[in-house]
């Protein structure tokens, strides 16, 4: 007899192993191929757009015709009450308070949640926006805007990709897809999308007002993490999306789903 049926309630080694059993989820075939469709068209764009950056980039043309005009206008936006959101914002996109938001997320998540593979793959595309915005950038090897006119501190990293950025548009992005690809509600889905363009639009913007990252670093960071996004989608739908019929591996319904 199960546990349901016999009114038992599941044990912690139960519970525990339930965690790390990959959730499982139906739907109709065209919708498993179009999110296929997806996964493969984000990297592709990502992918091309991040080739063309960087050709830019290296050859001083292209689109890094760009980073100077921009850069000009920026600075005649400055004031005092813009400079201090803007600061605001690069601390909450930082390399200090956005781990500490992401490790309590995917804590929580992990933990409240009966299934842990979301909030797993969550961490994985973290650790790979991070992995892959230092290599890039080591390898690259850009120097930043000049640093006097930098407004919170001095900073003489490599400046492409824009790391900030990057962690900004993995956590928003995959974080969406992951809570929104569980719900029938499209609406909710672009809401949702909407959000997290306006998060990522505000993380850029303060990056380069205040004069640390150039353009064409802010939308290297965004094209990366097309790919990485598309990656996450693909590596979920192949091993959470069954058809009906489809032999199924785990044990979890669609019914527990809707329940995390």
């Amino acid at each position: 007899m199960t546990e349901e049926q016999t009114g038992k309630s599941p044990g912690r080694w139960r519970v525990f192993h339930d965690k790390f059993i990959v959730e499982e989820r139906f739907m109709a075939e065209p919708a498993r191929k179009n999110l296929y469709r997806i996964a493969v068209g984000l990297m592709i764009i990502g992918s091309v757009l991040f080739v063309v950056l960087l050709a830019g980039v290296l050859q001083n043309g292209g689109l890094s015709s760009l980073d100077e005009p921009v850069r000009s206008w920026l600075l005649t936006l400055r004031s005092e009450p813009l400079t201090s959101i803007m600061i605001f914002l690069a601390i909450v996109f930082g390399p200090v308070a956005l781990p500490i938001i992401i490790l309590v997320v995917t804590a929580a998540w992990g933990l409240l949640a009966k299934h842990a593979w979301r909030p797993m793959l969550l961490a994985g595309a973290m650790l790979t926006g991070v992995i892959l915005a230092q290599a890039i950038g080591r390898t690259v090897g850009r120097q930043r805007p000049p640093v006097d006119l930098m407004l919170f501190g001095p900073d003489t990293t490599f400046s492409f990709p824009s790391g900030h950025v990057l962690g900004a548009c993995d956590f928003l992005l995959v974080t969406t897809f992951l809570i929104f690809s569980r719900r029938r509600n499209p609406k909710a889905a672009v809401a949702g999308f909407g959000v997290a363009g306006i998060g990522i639009f505000f993380a850029s913007v303060s990056r380069l007002y205040l004069g640390y990252h150039w353009t064409t670093d802010a939308l290297a960071s965004l094209s990366i993490s097309f790919v990485v996004l598309g990656a996450v989608i693909a590596l979920d739908t192949w091993r959470t999306a069954r058809i009906p019929g489809e032999q199924i591996t785990g044990t979890r319904s669609k019914a527990d789903t809707s329940q995390d």
